[in-house]
Protein backbone atom coordinates (compact mmCIF):
# COMPACT_ATOMS: atom_id res chain seq x y z
CA UNK A 1 0.00 0.00 0.00
CA UNK A 2 1.55 3.20 -0.91
CA UNK A 3 0.97 6.75 0.81
CA UNK A 4 -1.01 8.32 -1.63
CA UNK A 5 -1.42 7.41 -5.33
CA UNK A 6 0.29 9.68 -8.16
CA UNK A 7 2.16 10.98 -5.45
CA UNK A 8 6.35 11.11 -4.58
CA UNK A 9 5.56 8.18 -1.80
CA UNK A 10 4.42 6.33 -4.97
CA UNK A 11 6.85 3.07 -5.28
CA UNK A 12 8.37 2.37 -8.51
CA UNK A 13 6.99 -0.12 -10.97
CA UNK A 14 10.10 -2.23 -10.54
CA UNK A 15 10.54 -3.89 -6.97
CA UNK A 16 14.53 -3.18 -5.70
CA UNK A 17 16.18 -5.75 -3.40
CA UNK A 18 15.24 -5.38 -0.04
CA UNK A 19 19.07 -4.28 0.67
CA UNK A 20 18.47 -1.29 -2.42
CA UNK A 21 15.14 -0.47 -1.24
CA UNK A 22 14.63 3.53 -0.95
CA UNK A 23 12.70 4.82 1.78
CA UNK A 24 10.66 7.86 0.81
CA UNK A 25 9.38 8.70 4.19
CA UNK A 26 5.82 10.65 5.13
CA UNK A 27 3.59 10.67 8.44
CA UNK A 28 2.77 7.36 10.03
CA UNK A 29 0.64 7.65 13.20
CA UNK A 30 0.70 4.82 15.75
CA UNK A 31 -2.89 4.66 17.41
CA UNK A 32 -4.89 1.59 18.87
CA UNK A 33 -6.48 0.78 22.57
CA UNK A 34 -5.27 1.63 25.97
CA UNK A 35 -2.23 -0.46 26.85
CA UNK A 36 -1.66 -2.21 23.37
CA UNK A 37 1.91 -0.52 23.17
CA UNK A 38 1.25 2.50 20.95
CA UNK A 39 4.44 4.41 22.65
CA UNK A 40 6.53 1.53 22.56
CA UNK A 41 6.01 0.59 18.55
CA UNK A 42 6.18 4.33 17.65
CA UNK A 43 9.53 4.65 19.44
CA UNK A 44 11.02 1.74 18.17
CA UNK A 45 10.23 2.88 14.34
CA UNK A 46 11.76 6.06 15.28
CA UNK A 47 14.89 4.41 16.64
CA UNK A 48 14.98 2.30 13.96
CA UNK A 49 14.91 5.16 11.28
CA UNK A 50 17.56 6.88 13.09
CA UNK A 51 19.89 4.10 13.74
CA UNK A 52 19.19 3.90 9.67
CA UNK A 53 20.69 7.89 9.68
CA UNK A 54 16.84 9.04 8.23
CA UNK A 55 15.98 12.47 9.68
CA UNK A 56 12.86 11.22 11.62
CA UNK A 57 10.63 13.50 14.35
CA UNK A 58 8.68 11.48 16.98
CA UNK A 59 5.52 13.58 18.28
CA UNK A 60 3.87 12.20 21.46
CA UNK A 61 0.50 13.23 21.14
CA UNK A 62 -0.26 12.16 25.04
CA UNK A 63 -1.35 15.41 27.57
CA UNK A 64 -3.32 13.16 30.09
CA UNK A 65 0.19 11.04 30.96
CA UNK A 66 3.21 13.09 29.30
CA UNK A 67 5.30 9.86 27.21
CA UNK A 68 8.39 12.48 27.55
CA UNK A 69 9.50 11.23 30.63
CA UNK A 70 8.52 7.59 30.31
CA UNK A 71 10.53 6.68 27.24
CA UNK A 72 14.39 7.94 27.79
CA UNK A 73 16.17 8.94 30.96
CA UNK A 74 16.39 13.08 31.05
CA UNK A 75 19.91 12.96 30.86
CA UNK A 76 19.71 11.64 27.27
CA UNK A 77 17.75 14.88 26.17
CA UNK A 78 19.81 18.06 24.72
CA UNK A 79 17.03 20.25 26.92
CA UNK A 80 13.59 20.00 28.15
CA UNK A 81 11.30 22.20 25.94
CA UNK A 82 7.72 21.34 25.90
CA UNK A 83 5.20 20.63 23.11
CA UNK A 84 2.73 22.44 24.96
CA UNK A 85 4.05 26.12 24.66
CA UNK A 86 4.05 25.34 20.50
CA UNK A 87 -0.03 24.42 20.46
CA UNK A 88 -0.57 27.33 22.59
CA UNK A 89 0.74 29.68 20.51
CA UNK A 90 -2.24 31.33 18.03
CA UNK A 91 -0.50 29.58 14.80
CA UNK A 92 2.18 27.09 14.49
CA UNK A 93 4.76 27.60 12.06
CA UNK A 94 7.98 26.28 11.29
CA UNK A 95 10.09 28.69 13.01
CA UNK A 96 8.81 27.57 16.67
CA UNK A 97 8.74 24.31 15.75
CA UNK A 98 12.28 23.94 15.35
CA UNK A 99 12.61 26.06 18.80
CA UNK A 100 10.53 23.31 20.30
CA UNK A 101 12.12 19.91 19.06
CA UNK A 102 14.64 18.01 21.37
CA UNK A 103 17.22 15.97 20.09
CA UNK A 104 18.39 12.89 21.36
CA UNK A 105 21.92 12.95 22.51
CA UNK A 106 22.80 9.45 21.50
CA UNK A 107 20.77 9.92 17.77
CA UNK A 108 21.39 12.83 15.97
CA UNK A 109 18.61 12.09 13.62
CA UNK A 110 15.85 11.98 16.03
CA UNK A 111 14.43 15.05 17.79
CA UNK A 112 10.94 14.83 20.09
CA UNK A 113 8.03 16.23 20.94
CA UNK A 114 6.25 16.26 23.42
CA UNK A 115 4.85 17.18 27.28
CA UNK A 116 7.11 17.35 30.09
CA UNK A 117 7.22 15.52 33.56
CA UNK A 118 4.07 16.90 35.47
CA UNK A 119 2.33 18.68 32.69
CA UNK A 120 -0.87 18.10 31.36
CA UNK A 121 -3.64 19.31 29.07
CA UNK A 122 -4.35 22.60 31.40
CA UNK A 123 -0.89 23.65 31.91
CA UNK A 124 -0.99 25.27 28.42
CA UNK A 125 -3.82 27.58 27.34
CA UNK A 126 -6.57 25.37 24.68
CA UNK A 127 -5.55 24.65 21.18
CA UNK A 128 -7.30 23.67 18.41
CA UNK A 129 -7.94 22.08 15.21
CA UNK A 130 -6.33 25.09 13.38
CA UNK A 131 -3.01 24.39 15.71
CA UNK A 132 -2.91 20.77 15.28
CA UNK A 133 -3.06 20.85 11.62
CA UNK A 134 -0.31 23.81 11.13
CA UNK A 135 1.78 21.22 13.20
CA UNK A 136 1.61 18.43 11.16
CA UNK A 137 2.34 20.42 8.05
CA UNK A 138 5.35 22.07 9.88
CA UNK A 139 6.47 19.13 10.42
CA UNK A 140 6.27 17.63 6.72
CA UNK A 141 8.29 20.59 5.84
CA UNK A 142 10.94 20.17 8.88
CA UNK A 143 11.83 16.26 8.26
CA UNK A 144 11.09 13.35 5.64
CA UNK A 145 10.07 10.93 8.45
CA UNK A 146 6.95 12.00 11.06
CA UNK A 147 5.97 9.28 13.50
CA UNK A 148 3.73 9.99 15.96
CA UNK A 149 2.31 8.10 18.78
CA UNK A 150 -1.66 9.09 18.78
CA UNK A 151 -3.82 9.28 22.30
CA UNK A 152 -6.15 6.27 22.33
CA UNK A 153 -9.14 8.53 23.34
CA UNK A 154 -9.49 10.54 20.41
CA UNK A 155 -13.04 12.06 20.53
CA UNK A 156 -11.39 14.27 23.43
CA UNK A 157 -8.09 14.65 22.01
CA UNK A 158 -7.28 17.18 19.28
CA UNK A 159 -3.85 16.50 18.27
CA UNK A 160 -4.31 12.63 18.05
CA UNK A 161 -7.56 13.37 15.99
CA UNK A 162 -5.65 15.61 13.83
CA UNK A 163 -3.09 13.28 13.26
CA UNK A 164 -4.99 10.23 12.39
CA UNK A 165 -6.75 12.54 9.92
CA UNK A 166 -3.45 14.01 8.22
CA UNK A 167 -1.38 11.08 8.00
CA UNK A 168 -0.09 9.38 5.52
CA UNK A 169 -0.58 5.63 7.10
CA UNK A 170 -1.75 4.67 10.21
CA UNK A 171 -0.44 1.62 12.20
CA UNK A 172 -3.73 0.14 14.42
CA UNK A 173 -3.20 -1.41 17.15
CA UNK A 174 -4.87 -4.18 19.60
CA UNK A 175 -3.43 -6.21 22.05
CA UNK A 176 -5.46 -10.10 22.11
CA UNK A 177 -8.08 -9.89 24.15
CA UNK A 178 -11.75 -9.25 23.88
CA UNK A 179 -11.60 -5.42 25.72
CA UNK A 180 -9.14 -4.14 23.44
CA UNK A 181 -10.69 -5.09 20.30
CA UNK A 182 -14.00 -4.03 21.80
CA UNK A 183 -12.88 -0.60 22.23
CA UNK A 184 -11.44 -0.25 18.55
CA UNK A 185 -14.52 -1.27 17.05
CA UNK A 186 -16.40 1.46 19.47
CA UNK A 187 -14.94 4.10 18.09
CA UNK A 188 -15.32 3.20 14.19
CA UNK A 189 -18.28 5.18 14.47
CA UNK A 190 -16.33 8.31 15.26
CA UNK A 191 -13.74 7.41 12.65
CA UNK A 192 -16.14 7.07 10.16
CA UNK A 193 -18.44 10.24 10.81
CA UNK A 194 -15.35 12.55 10.63
CA UNK A 195 -14.24 10.87 6.88
CA UNK A 196 -10.91 8.86 7.76
CA UNK A 197 -9.65 7.04 4.91
CA UNK A 198 -9.61 3.18 6.42
CA UNK A 199 -7.72 1.95 3.42
CA UNK A 200 -4.55 3.53 4.69
CA UNK A 201 -4.61 2.04 8.33
CA UNK A 202 -2.21 -1.36 9.00
CA UNK A 203 -4.45 -3.43 11.22
CA UNK A 204 -1.73 -5.22 14.07
CA UNK A 205 -2.35 -7.50 16.66
CA UNK A 206 0.38 -6.68 20.00
CA UNK A 207 1.95 -8.10 22.84
CA UNK A 208 1.13 -11.73 21.47
CA UNK A 209 1.88 -14.18 24.15
CA UNK A 210 2.63 -18.21 23.53
CA UNK A 211 -0.89 -19.02 24.38
CA UNK A 212 -2.68 -16.82 22.45
CA UNK A 213 -4.69 -17.59 19.81
CA UNK A 214 -5.54 -13.90 17.40
CA UNK A 215 -7.96 -16.23 15.19
CA UNK A 216 -10.67 -14.34 17.02
CA UNK A 217 -8.70 -11.17 16.36
CA UNK A 218 -9.06 -11.34 12.92
CA UNK A 219 -12.55 -12.45 12.57
CA UNK A 220 -12.97 -9.01 14.44
CA UNK A 221 -10.84 -6.73 12.51
CA UNK A 222 -9.69 -8.28 9.54
CA UNK A 223 -6.48 -9.29 8.06
CA UNK A 224 -3.82 -8.27 10.12
CA UNK A 225 -1.11 -7.21 8.36
CA UNK A 226 1.13 -7.05 11.30
CA UNK A 227 2.35 -8.95 14.52
CA UNK A 228 4.15 -8.02 17.59
CA UNK A 229 5.11 -10.57 19.98
CA UNK A 230 5.43 -10.05 23.73
CA UNK A 231 9.51 -9.23 24.61
CA UNK A 232 10.39 -9.50 28.02
CA UNK A 233 13.18 -7.49 27.09
CA UNK A 234 10.75 -4.71 25.57
CA UNK A 235 8.05 -5.13 29.02
CA UNK A 236 11.62 -4.12 30.96
CA UNK A 237 12.64 -1.25 29.33
CA UNK A 238 9.11 -0.01 29.18
CA UNK A 239 9.06 -0.29 32.89
CA UNK A 240 12.19 1.32 33.30
CA UNK A 241 11.76 3.94 30.96
CA UNK A 242 14.00 3.13 28.14
CA UNK A 243 12.13 2.35 24.86
CA UNK A 244 15.75 3.87 23.10
CA UNK A 245 17.69 0.89 24.03
CA UNK A 246 19.05 -1.33 21.87
CA UNK A 247 17.12 -4.66 21.93
CA UNK A 248 19.69 -7.29 22.09
CA UNK A 249 17.81 -10.75 23.88
CA UNK A 250 16.50 -13.49 21.56
CA UNK A 251 12.59 -12.92 22.03
CA UNK A 252 12.97 -9.53 20.57
CA UNK A 253 14.04 -10.75 17.54
CA UNK A 254 10.85 -11.34 16.21
CA UNK A 255 9.97 -7.88 17.34
CA UNK A 256 12.36 -6.57 15.59
CA UNK A 257 11.46 -7.83 12.28
CA UNK A 258 8.19 -6.27 12.43
CA UNK A 259 9.45 -3.11 13.25
CA UNK A 260 11.65 -3.72 9.80
CA UNK A 261 9.09 -4.75 8.00
CA UNK A 262 6.80 -1.77 8.99
CA UNK A 263 9.61 0.73 7.99
CA UNK A 264 9.99 -0.75 4.59
CA UNK A 265 6.25 -1.52 3.48
CA UNK A 266 5.10 1.79 4.99
CA UNK A 267 7.93 4.10 3.92
CA UNK A 268 9.04 2.13 1.45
Amino acid sequence: MNFKKNSIFSKSSKTLPPQEQVLHGGVLAVWGSPGSGKTTVATKIAKYLADKKKNVILLLCDMTAPMLPCICPPSELECEKSLGSILAAPHVNESLVKYHMITHKKMNHLTILGMLKGENEYSYTPFYETQAKELIDSLRKIAPFIVIDCGSYIANDVLSAVALMNSDAILRLANCDLKSISYLSSQLSTLQSAGLDFDKQYKCASNIKANHSIDHMSGAMGSLTFKFPHSSEIEQQYLEGNLFADLTLKDSREFRREIEKIVKEVFG
